[in-house]
């Protein structure tokens, strides 16, 4: 398959698996939910992510920079954001001096959507709002990350209202939103589901792609009710039949098919029978929202925001691509528009999505979670917290101990680490206690109070023998080189 190359991508290809795993550090919750509001920088907020969530989001919608050079949108679009050069100077060094914007785009995007895929369920996907500036190169990364099978659609949305002047004199009134799956083969869409009262539809193709030139296989006879009948028009010229003759025998096996004769003229009509009938969502969104309906939205909010996403266009695509549970990430919030949508989809149907939210800029809080608050929704705002592993790549000693805990327990077994009163006790799952000590050795080993079938033991020494390890069913991890990395 064709890959996309550019400066620096031999920088960033894995640099994901480098990212620095943080904590993130709660500051205030509004009601009592598990959804979540993370101010900092997405790469370092995704990484905190995986440990709890790694195949567990079912949706995520992002609406990255744009790439314009448009220096007065509030996201710097010309990707000359000083903490991004900052970044690329660590991560790309000297040659990323010489990067074009495109080049700068490319090496931002390319780790955060590593992380993206990571953390996708198997039956979830992935939506991208973009315009012509990067959409083709986006393309060809997401082919390289998510898989060229895994391409679903490209949706293309009417974004403005009327023409807006232009130096080429071209008005541009749409933008795209481009899909991947995780698992096409297991993702699982919901339809359009159309009630019908048993209607009748002309099996003679009209329209303008109406003639037997046009589908020759499409011409040929129907013998009904001691009739054979051709798709001939009413002036006599041939047409076509809108179905193959394959599909026409079923139908008039199952008795869909009925003769009428008008005048003489004998045509054919297909019966639908009565009930639900159920279509899949097109790629051409229109008359759902405009960026100019997103901007009143916040308005009537007391919220100003430039560019936002309308509300209605997020429903639309999280009431085709999530269920009632899912979770729905978004990596660059922006205003919270994700969070609105999910909150609004739950009234109307009475589910319980959750949503996280991931936003670099001061406004995460005045005006993010301010926008959330005021729609009333439950969350809690995080910030990104310390290091796990210093640059010397051991434990961070300034994290307490109670993280440390227990980012190993739920690294272990998938659980939260719940502090009881043996102080070096991570916790027991499937007759396996978990233990974190200095040094493992006789006084520390007459030190463990619960019994279990089998031990873990977290340490940075081992004084016991294979043969004393084996006696007392304990497997020895050595800190930090045993700490499961993400």
């Amino acid at each position: 398959m064709p890959t996309l190359n550019w400066l620096g991508k031999d920088k960033v290809v894995t640099y994901h698996q480098h990212v620095p795993f943080h904590f993130l550090n709660k500051k205030f919750s509004v009601g009592n939910s598990d959804n979540m509001i993370i101010h900092g920088d997405n790469l370092l907020a995704l990484k905190s992510l995986l440990p709890r969530y790694e195949n567990k989001i079912k949706c995520i919608y992002i609406d990255p920079p744009y790439n314009t050079g448009n220096e007065g949108w509030i996201y710097n679009d010309n990707v000359s954001d000083s903490r991004l050069q900052k970044w690329l100077g660590q991560v790309v060094g000297k040659e990323g001096e010489d990067l074009t914007r495109h080049d700068k785009w490319l090496c931002m995007m390319y780790p955060r959507l590593r992380l993206l895929q990571k953390l996708l369920r198997d039956d979830g996907a992935i939506f991208i709002s973009i315009d012509d500036n990067e959409l083709f190169y986006l393309k060809c990364i997401c082919d390289e990350i998510f898989g060229k099978s895994n391409f679903v659609a490209n949706f293309v949305c009417k974004s403005k209202q009327g023409k807006v002047g232009t130096a080429n004199k071209i008005s541009s009134e749409h933008e795209y939103i481009i899909c991947y799956a995780k698992n096409i083969s297991v993702l699982n869409f919901k339809m359009i589901v159309k009630k019908s009262d048993g209607r009748k539809e002309n099996l003679r193709q009209w329209g303008q792609a109406d003639r037997r030139e046009d589908r020759p296989t499409m011409f040929y006879p129907i013998e009904i009710e001691g009739e054979k009948v051709f798709p001939l028009k009413e002036d006599g010229t041939e047409g076509r039949w809108r179905v193959s003759e394959k599909t026409a025998q079923e139908l008039l096996k199952n008795n869909q098919l009925e003769l009428v004769n008008k005048n003489g003229f004998l045509n054919i009509y297909r019966k639908f029978p009565a009930g639900e009938s159920s279509m899949p969502y097109g790629t051409w969104i229109e008359n759902i929202g405009t960026t100019a309906k997103g901007t009143i939205t916040l308005k009537n909010l007391g919220l100003i925001f430039e560019y936002p996403k309308p509300v209605e266009l997020l429903e639309f695509i999280f009431n085709f691509a999530t269920d009632k549970n899912s979770i729905v990430l978004d990596a660059f919030a922006g205003s919270g528009t994700t969070a609105h949508a999910v909150i609004n989809l739950n009234r109307q149907d009475g589910g319980s999505r959750r949503f996280i939210l991931i936003e670099l800029n001061d406004y995460a809080e005045n005006i993010t979670a301010e926008r959330v608050k005021r729609v009333g929704g439950e969350f809690t705002f995080y910030e990104i917290g310390e290091k796990l592993f210093d640059e010397d790549d051991f434990i961070n000693e300034s994290v307490p101990l109670e993280k440390i805990f227990d980012y190993i327990y739920f690294s272990e077994t998938g659980k939260n680490f719940v502090p009881s009163e043996e102080k070096n006790l991570l916790g027991v799952n499937n007759d396996t206690a978990y233990y974190f000590f200095e040094t493992l050795n006789w006084t520390t080993l007459a030190q463990i109070k619960t019994r279990a079938g089998n031990y873990v033991i977290y340490a940075e020494s081992c004084n016991l023998s294979d043969n004393e390890l084996i006696k007392y069913r304990i497997t020895f991890k050595q800190i930090p080189f045993d700490i499961r990395k993400y």
